[in-house]
């Protein structure tokens, strides 16, 4: 008897026949959780789109699938290595889509990124160049991996190419054309408060633009990180230059977070809602939840990425909680 090897996708069945079939859609939405233990009162509902259900583990893989997928339909692609600039998860989607196309992909990261985001990187085949800060102008002194992989495209421009997701539309579009159609459709549309940390900005242009095409009334809320903070994937603009995709029309309000706060509330996520989140997250959900103290509606904020890329980070945090010696 000759086995059937024929079965196709079949969403229903959770049954796929490329894992780039998992990253978010409308037809399967990245999951939308409640919070229900840090809130701070009954009329503001704040829920969290939890993008560390996405195959390679952030919201990152849907900018990263836009990004080449615009680049291969340009013919960008053909002949040519991958450099780009991250702080690990636009890197880390960007390894494994690269290693599915057959391509070699060079990625620049800050020093400080933590190490288990670039041994996943280097697991997935990609060359991963740690860059100090001192690269780069003194004017924006968190920009030196942006400004190595540029040296690095510019000075063998025949050998990479970069899919530049601070300046490059598709990193909007992936996130006008998913996330925020799934943020819609997912709160019946009555979400009213939309909050997202400042990274690329492709998230807060792309979500805040659709949600307010649907209802011009939508808050949408940007989180800004301290200087000097250490809040992979956020950036505070007195520090880094402002991505160009950035459409600050769209933003309400801009709400700072400092990392103490935002590592607190990253430990309340785990322990009082069983969250495994990275501190983007808690960043995020503080600031939400300060800013909707006064509020009242359904709000959604993102939560980026999972925990498990941080342990090295919350052993600092921890101290010697939790490890008595004997």
């Amino acid at each position: 008897m000759s086995s059937d090897t024929s079965l196709s996708t079949d969403r229903p069945l959770r049954r796929y026949r490329d894992i780039r079939e998992l990253i978010g859609s409308l037809d399967e939405p990245t999951p939308l959780l409640r919070v229900n233990r840090v809130t701070t009162g009954a009329d503001f509902s704040l829920f969290l789109k939890l993008e560390w259900f996405n195959p390679f583990g952030s919201i990152k893989d849907r900018t990263a699938s836009f990004l080449l997928q615009g680049m291969a339909d340009r013919g960008e692609l053909d002949g040519k290595e991958l450099v780009e600039p991250t702080s690990g998860n636009t890197g880390i989607a960007l390894s494994a889509l690269a290693a599915l196309l057959g391509k070699q992909l060079s990625i620049t990261v800050p020093e400080e990124v933590p190490e288990e985001k670039k041994v996943i990187m280097r697991m997935l085949g990609t060359t991963v160049w740690p860059t100090p800060d001192d690269l780069c102008p003194i004017d924006h002194p968190k920009d030196g991996a942006i400004a190595l992989a540029r040296s690095m495209m510019e000075s063998e421009p025949d050998r990479f190419v970069s899919p530049n997701q601070y300046e490059n539309p598709d990193n909007v579009r992936a996130h006008y054309e998913t996330t925020g159609p799934e943020i819609w459709k997912q709160t019946e549309g009555r979400v009213r408060y939309f909050f997202t940390g400042y990274g690329t900005c492709g998230t807060i242009t792309g979500v805040g633009t659709y949600l307010k095409e649907q209802n011009p009334e939508i808050q949408v809320i940007a989180i800004e990180p301290q200087k000097g903070h250490r809040l992979p994937g956020l950036k505070n603009f007195s520090e880094s230059k402002r991505p160009g995709i950035l459409d600050p029309g769209v933003i309400d309000h801009v709400v700072g977070v400092n990392d103490e706060r935002a590592y607190a509330m990253t430990k309340r996520l785990f322990r009082e809602e069983g969250l495994i989140v990275g501190p983007s997250t808690g960043a995020i959900t503080h600031a939400a939840l300060e800013f909707g103290r006064d509020k009242e509606g359904v709000a959604v904020g993102i939560s980026p990425d999972g925990g498990f890329k941080y342990a090295s980070y919350f052993i600092d945090i921890l101290g010697d909680e939790g490890n008595p010696s004997l």
